[in-house]
């Protein structure tokens, strides 16, 4: 854990109490603040009493006490409707920021590299600390990622003098983040997603740019050029001048960056373009999307000057990430893969691109947009298994186009594939929970639901465990 000691003697709000929120309070008063922390939910703020945190209503505070609010990045503070908390705070004129911004103040030495994006930053930020463990290079790994900021360690880099953190960020961190500059920052893609918070995807393409907010000469910027409102970004960025910026092209040559051709990861960087290695035999890194995350994370490797051997290796290492397209077992030729953390279609088509023989699980609480992006994948799905509150809306979409199992929940979509992939006499058959939508509906979070989905794959030679974990899973 971080000790907050630059905030020593001053008057700290913590407002939510999730594990960032805890890892704020806790880091605040060990480095000297006076800290005021609440939770509007009781559960959370029991939580935090049996952690040894005492709570204060904020609600009833004098806020010309408070020097600053911490909002945990959940909690709206603009659009669609602040929360009172949060409007309380505006109108005195106190700033509110994260824990990101925090540990940015506190760690004024450190060397941060943000990696944002619709989809794919869990990967590209996991990956890239996988390739600097490889390189032997120290670096703590968090963000909106694994742990929070806070909870991450202080850790000298030979020849700095401070840390390097490597930080997955969502859009609703950037908002509290403003003095925040990052030595390398990462621009993957953007799609609609959060629109209900942003008010507009103007407003969420905004939140995401922020990352490049305050770079300057000796900074990088690495920018997916793949879709029009990424490229506008990187257009924008060379004609304001500043940073360094090297783009990343999944679908074409991208001059003087990282380009994928034909499976093939090549480096124009230095403006001779040189094949790298093929990302083929590589079965962590599936499908052109994680091409893309292994281009963004090979230019940041070279960005911090990086041996070209130790970062061929980390790629070639990488064991994955848990709930986004992990294989969780292969029985008898079939693979059983945990995509539960792609909650909207974009990144379930991701994965629909991924395969060319799929028994797909889909379904949950479904996000505003349509389903148009999985419209080109279907025919890789051989049968749908639809569970959750979406099913109707999926099938409606997708019956014309191939066969449907109303399954409702998990466990019997899960064993329903199973029976029908192992009957495949076809190539490669796999089993994809991939769901398209928030977890909510049926399960407390994405994670939840993928160690569920594992869980189950685990007892398939055993179904009556198989039932057995899911009622104990539903209680």
């Amino acid at each position: 854990m971080i000790k907050l000691r630059s905030f020593s003697g001053k008057t700290i709000a913590v407002m939510g109490l999730g594990r960032s929120g805890l890892a704020t309070a806790h880091s605040l008063l060990q480095g000297g603040a006076d800290v005021r922390a609440w939770d509007d939910n009781k559960a959370r703020r029991n939580d935090a009493a049996h952690d040894g945190l005492a709570t204060t209503d904020i609600s009833n505070t004098t806020w010309s006490e408070i020097d600053s609010l911490v909002l945990s990045p959940g909690i709206p503070h603009t659009h669609p409707t602040p929360h009172p908390v949060a409007a309380q705070a505006r109108a005195a004129g106190v700033e509110i920021i994260g824990d990101i911004e925090l540990l940015a103040r506190e760690q004024t030495n450190a060397q941060f590299i943000g990696i944002t994006g619709t989809n794919g930053k869990s990967t590209t930020t996991a990956l890239i600390g996988h390739i600097l463990e490889t390189a032997g290079e120290p670096a703590q790994v968090g963000g909106n990622l694994g742990r929070p900021a806070l909870d991450l360690d202080p850790q000298d880099v030979p020849g700095t003098k401070g840390s390097r953190y490597v930080l997955e960020m969502s859009s609703f961190q950037l908002d509290l983040t403003p003095t925040l500059t990052f030595h390398i920052a990462l621009l993957l893609n953007l799609s609609p997603d959060h629109i209900d918070r942003h008010g507009d995807f103007a407003g969420y393409i905004s939140a995401k740019k922020r990352i490049f907010e305050g770079m300057v000469s000796g900074g990088t910027a690495i920018v997916g050029i793949d879709d029009p409102d990424t490229l506008a970004a990187y257009d924008e960025l060379r004609a304001q001048g500043g940073p360094r910026i090297i783009p990343i092209s999944v679908m074409k040559v991208a001059s003087g960056g990282v380009y994928i051709e034909d499976d093939v990861l090549y480096d124009d960087m230095e403006g001779a373009a040189e094949s790298i290695l093929s990302l083929n035999d590589i079965e962590t890194l599936p499908g052109r999307h994680n091409a893309q995350n292994a281009a963004a994370a090979y230019a940041a490797a070279r960005a911090l000057g990086l041996p070209l051997k130790p970062i061929i290796e980390g790629l070639q290492t990488y064991p994955g990430l848990p709930h986004r397209q992990q294989i969780v077992a292969t029985i008898k030729g079939v693979r059983y893969v945990n995509d539960s953390k792609a909650t909207n279609p974009d990144a379930t088509a991701n994965a629909l691109a991924s395969y060319d023989e799929i028994y797909w699980i889909a379904g949950g609480l479904g996000k505003d947009g349509s389903l148009d992006q999985i419209l080109p994948y279907l025919p890789h799905i051989k049968h749908a298994f639809l569970i959750g509150a979406a099913a109707g809306d999926i099938r409606a979409v997708i019956a014309d186009a191939v066969p449907v199992d109303m399954s409702g929940e998990l466990e019997p979509a899960v064993l329903a594939a199973h029976a029908m992939a192992q009957k495949s006499q076809r190539g490669k058959p796999v089993v994809l929970l991939s769901p398209a939508c928030a977890s909510y509906d049926q399960f407390p979070n994405f994670e939840v639901r993928g160690e569920t989905f594992a869980a189950i794959v685990a007892t398939l030679n055993n179904q009556g465990l198989a039932h057995k974990y899911a009622a104990e899973a539903r209680v």
